[in-house]
């Protein structure tokens, strides 16, 4: 089959590997309609994170069972399913606490399992499942998406969890203030999540007219482009003089964290999301000065599967809306490159 390995900085191709199979009893292999590039998968992209052999690359796909393990009860050849960005065991300490991306038998996509079987990337025509039941959501009733649910739904195994982690994490419920830090699709979502959580205001900070469009569109009642202290001056002009109760972290470097940090009110809480790119320690002083919250992390997504499933089908959020290119797979090397010159927001990939 064909599937994206990186190769080192800026060094993605599309090369032949072996068809995975079912290997262990709770597997399951599902053929990929759908893919995608991760803000994240940037990080190595760039050579912020080591390559230090090549590898497979990609965790988020949605796609249809192809075949089963014996121990498989609950899913069958044929269904339309969706896979969080990590595969988890569904039993352990952290699975039953609903921190599933904690799972003592986590799996991760592009590596290899516990029994030392590897796991193909998501950006591929094929992966294998460990743990299938646990870890993968059947779509009911559907067996062929149109595009628009074909997008909603592949957000779902990443970044409209992770938003809505962030939210969760800041205490966002209705006649919540919020500031959303990044414009990429992971903040995107954290608007689209702000709002169906019911927040009354919620202010975009974003630089880019395509983007701050689509947050509106999701739900942002504000947009700032300004940064650093001007742009926490913006937030506290808009807001009567005072500062957001719950700030939303969705880029992971040092500069949107201090950013994150300068909106937020004494008392209030900040959600973080953004995977950590280095330097972005937290300020404790700060924190203990002003009361600040922080929470948050790699978002459980495998958790929030059903109710945001729940509210995609029935036609009540549209996060696949932050697609704005569809490539095909042999195509990665481009979809990398238009994210990484953020020419894309989110760029989708199919075999």
């Amino acid at each position: 089959m064909r599937a994206t390995i990186i190769h080192g900085p800026g060094d993605i191709r599309v090369e032949d590997r072996d068809y995975p199979r079912v290997e262990l009893d709770s597997d399951a292999v599902v053929r990929v309609s759908a893919a995608c590039v991760c803000g994240s998968d940037l990080w190595p992209y760039r050579g912020v994170r080591e390559t230090r052999e090549p590898r497979a690359i990609g965790h988020e796909f949605i796609g249809v069972v192809e075949s089963v393990g014996p121990g498989i009860s609950s899913l069958a050849v044929g269904d339309f399913v969706i896979a969080p960005f990590t595969g988890n065991c569904g039993h352990c300490p952290a699975c039953r606490d609903g921190v599933t991306v904690a799972c003592e038998h986590l799996v991760s996509w592009g590596s290899k399992d516990e029994k030392g079987h590897f796991v193909q990337g998501a950006q591929g025509e094929a992966v294998r499942v460990p743990n299938a039941e646990a870890t993968l959501v059947k779509v009911p009733g559907v067996k062929d998406p149109d595009d628009e649910l074909l997008a909603d739904l592949l957000t779902l195994s990443d970044v409209m969890g992770t938003g809505h982690h962030a939210a969760v994490s800041a205490g966002v419920g209705p006649g919540s203030t919020v500031v959303v830090v990044g414009d990429g699709a992971v903040g995107l979502c954290a608007v689209l999540a702000a709002s169906r959580l019911g927040a009354d205001r919620i202010i975009a900070m974003s630089r880019h007219e395509d983007r701050a469009a689509l947050a509106r569109e999701f739900g942002a009642t504000d947009i700032v482009a300004e940064r650093g202290k001007d742009g926490a001056d913006r937030v506290r002009d808009l807001l009567g003089g005072v500062l957001a109760g719950a700030v939303l972290e969705c880029v992971g470097t040092a500069e949107s964290m201090d950013q994150a940090l300068r909106c937020t009110r004494p008392g209030g809480r900040v959600g973080f999301v953004g995977v950590p790119a280095g330097g972005a320690e937290l300020p404790i002083g700060l924190l203990f000065a002003k009361n600040i919250t922080v929470g948050g992390g790699m978002a459980p997504v495998r958790t929030y599967l059903p109710e945001l499933l729940e509210d995609v089908l029935a036609g009540k959020i549209h996060p696949g809306r932050v697609f704005d290119s569809v490539l095909s797979l042999e195509e990665a090397p481009r979809a990398y490159a238009l994210m990484d010159q953020r020419q894309a927001v989110k760029v989708m990939l199919k075999p």
